[in-house]
This record gives C-alpha cells, structure tokens and sequence, in this order.
C-alpha cells in the first residue's frame, strides 16, 4: 500500500489559498479550499488546473470561513468535486453568508470590467457566479468541536478552537492504519482576542502544520484605542468621514467593539457608524446571536449579553444605501469591506473620499504585498481602483486589531504539543514569517521545523 502524503497545493509561500492534500490508502482529503488573493501573481492560480482530478477527492475539511480558506470550493465543485465537505456549526453559518457573496462580487467585478473595458479579456468572466456558489453550499455537513468523525475511510478528524473567528479551529488528522496524528493549526487568534476565546492546546501530535501570517512580528503593546480615537476624535473635529476598511467576517465585530468601548468611556463622540457591506451585515447577525446565546466559543462575560450596546450600528444592505452615504457628509464612520481594500464596496467609497484631506482611512490588520491597503500603509501617493488613479490626501493611519496570533503566541501554542511532534512545518506566511517561525520553534522549543514549499510532498506515515 502507497505511504500516506501531505502535499501543499496553497498556502506554501504566501498568505493565501490555502490547500493541503492528504493522501492515504487510496483516499484523498482536502484541507481547506482557500482562494487566491492579493498580487496578480497568486490571483491568477485560481485559474490554473488543479493539480489533481477534483472528482478524485473524497473529502474536504475546513479550518474556517475566511475567504483564502474556502474560497475555492465553489470552483471546485464546478471542476467536479462531489464529495462531503466538514467544518463547525459557526464555520457552516459562515460559509453560507461569505461564499455566496464572493461569487456576487467576482460576477460584479466582470461586469464592470466589461462595460468599462480596464480587463485584459475580452469578455471578462467570474471564477465562479453567485448561485454556483450556493450551489456548492449542499456539500457543508457541521461537526461539533472535540467530536471526532470518520471523514473517508482510514482517517478521523477533530476539531479543536482556535479562536480566530466564530468557528474557526484547527483540525486533528489521526491516520488509523499508521497512528500517525497531522494537526492543521487553520489560523490561529489572538489570546487577546476581545469576543472569543483563545486557541485550545494541541496535545498529541506527530506533524503539526502551522500558520505563520505573523511568524516575524510581534503585536504592538500599545493600545489600539489610543490610535482609534486620536484618529477618529480628529477626523470629527474636520468634519470629516472615518473610512475603516475590514474584513466582514470578524474584524467589523472587533473594530465594532473598540468603538462601542470609547463611546461608552467617552473617549470619542458618538458619531454615527456605518457598516456597508451586506456579508459583514450578515456575519453580525450571527455573531450577535451566537453570544445572546452563550456560545462555547465566546468569552464568558459576553454569553448572554447584547454586543455594541453603546453605539447605534446602522446598517446599510442594499446597494443604494451605499450609494446615499456618498452624498452624506460627516463626521461619521464606514466599516467596509475588504479589508485589505481588495474589492467590495470599500473602494467606491475610497473612491469619493480619499482625496479630501478633512477624511481618515483607518486600516486594521495584516495588508498582503501587493495588495492596496499595503500601499496605503507605506504611504502611496496615488491609489488605483476602478481602473483610474486616485491621489490619497486624506490621512491614513494603521492600528493592530489582526485577529491572527503573533510569533510570541504561535510558538506558545506548539509548546502546548505533548509529546515534542516529529515535524512542524510552518505555511500561510510570506517566506520571512515562515523562517521566522521555524527559527523560534527549533531555539526556543527545540522541536524540528521546516518551511513548506509549495507543490512539494511529504511523507506522514
């Protein structure tokens, strides 16, 4: 019989598209189906030939509902995968928000390509639509956490927190044939995290594969609440309108939360506060409901509670809300996605506002390379969106409110392996954050590490 095989299809040299493929006894697991994102480069990957038949995979298992971790499965379906697809109940009411609208704005950004002719293909079209997407929503079957399940024949998966958004985890592999035990870190949160709790210890394990996003830094101690109400108290006092561009998926809960704090401390004004975007106006639903309801995932003081009790969200759904908050003037606040100002309806309103300097773009979190909030983060002049150059007067300011662990916190979460595991392999990191990583694992922890490549297959037997 063939030796199991781990081989890294995403998530090997970058932050983005994560895939790992798990190959034992004639089966083939999937974990995670992360999409592309960011530089050109690594976007173009989503439209490559997948490197097996898709039909061939049995199973695929999620980390979470972020994009660049299940991205993909609606192209992957549409390639012909027709197999399970497990994850949490927070990761299934997730996925049923996010994917459907990655496939609106994929179809949207086609669109506007075509009418205003900036895409170098003629016509062009969406790695995926919308209802290919919800499509692909039959294959999602919830697992609880800590409850193991026979996901192909020969393989148990389990789920652990790990507390980086609503259901996210890391996944214990046991290959029952060989014993072998493969822990996929997923991302890894904050310990600090506000809403959730932290990451559960990963125990035993004989390869552990872990995230690095952060493997080279370290979160700043200062606090985030002093940068957000220096920009926003100042930006109100112009008059102006405080752009924070955000993921949907719970950073728009985090940065939420830090507002509802300095209103209720009194630290800024209570200014009126945006969200525009209908994913993140979804995801809120669910986290709102999730700690009324006392979720085992949030934080203890937060079960049974109404969150952002202090400030009066408003919400705007459809696209001519967005559309009526152009002509608005400040002071206010837009939580918007993308977060790394990627797409979404962040832009158009980067658009209108970035080149009055009464304005205040605010970014909170990790910015890929090549991506337009990492321009904006060192200091681009000119931003292009829309297929037009835009001059960035308003001030741009960058706060830490990253939902992903640090180096410190990556670390301390291998030490909690027990045994030593017999490999680490660090991935989802930019080449630094991944040496970085295995660095600190081998002196610190003393346990053997390496960087994974990828296309490249490892044995795991």
């Amino acid at each position: 019989m063939a030796v199991p095989m781990l081989t890294f299809i995403g998530g090997a040299g970058s932050v983005t598209g994560s895939k790992a493929l798990v190959e034992v006894g004639g089966k083939r697991v999937l974990v995670d189906c992360g999409l592309f994102q960011g530089r050109k480069k690594l976007r173009q990957q989503n439209w490559d030939p997948f490197p097996v038949a898709p039909e061939s995979i049995d199973a695929v298992l999620l980390t979470h509902a972020h994009i660049d971790h299940c991205g993909y499965l609606p192209r992957l379906v549409k390639l012909g995968f027709k197999g399970p697809v497990y994850c949490t109940d927070g990761t299934q009411m997730l996925a049923e928000i996010v994917l459907p609208d990655s496939g609106y704005l994929q179809e949207e950004e086609a669109n506007y390509a075509n009418r205003v002719g900036y895409s170098k293909h003629d016509p062009a079209l969406p790695l995926y639509t919308r209802q290919e997407a919800v499509d692909s929503l039959e294959s999602l079957e919830a697992v609880p956490f800590d409850h193991g399940v026979a996901a192909v024949e020969g393989v148990r998966a389990t789920w652990r927190k790990a507390g980086h958004i609503l259901g996210a985890a890391s996944i214990d592999i046991e290959l029952e044939e060989s014993g072998s035990r493969i822990v996929f870190s997923g991302d890894l949160g904050r310990s600090t995290h506000p809403l959730l709790l932290p990451a559960d210890p990963i125990g035993k394990a004989d390869f552990v594969i872990c995230e690095s996003t952060y493997g080279d830094e370290e979160h700043s101690a200062d606090d985030p609440d002093d940068v957000l109400a220096d920009v926003i108290t100042e930006a109100a006092g112009r008059g102006g309108v405080v752009i924070i561009p955000a993921f949907a998926v719970d950073r728009t809960e985090v940065v939420l939360w830090h507002i509802d704090r300095l209103v209720a401390t009194g630290r800024i004004p209570r200014l009126p506060v945006f969200v525009d975007s209908p994913m993140a106006c979804r995801a809120l639903d669910v986290y709102r409901a999730e700690a009324y309801a006392g979720s085992e995932e949030v934080r203890p003081e937060l079960r049974g509670n109404k969150l952002f009790s202090s400030i009066e969200v408003r919400e705007t759904r459809t696209t001519d809300e967005s559309k009526a908050l152009n002509s608005r003037r400040g002071p206010m606040i837009i939580v918007s996605a993308s977060g790394m100002v990627t797409g979404g309806r962040v832009i158009h309103h980067l658009a209108n506002r970035i080149g009055d300097d009464r304005n205040a773009v605010l970014l909170v979190g990790f910015q890929a390379p090549g991506t337009r909030g990492d321009a904006l983060r060192h200091g681009a002049h000119q931003i292009k969106m829309l297929g037009r150059y835009f001059a960035v007067r308003a001030r741009v300011a960058s706060v830490d409110l990253s939902a992903h662990a640090d180096g410190t916190d990556l670390v301390d979460w291998l030490a909690t392996a027990s045994p030593n595991p017999r490999l680490v392999i660090a991935n989802h990191g930019e080449p630094e954050a991944c040496e970085a990583l295995v660095a600190a694992t081998e002196d610190r922890l003393g346990f053997d590490a390496v960087v994974a490549r990828p296309g490249e297959r490892i044995r795991v037997d």
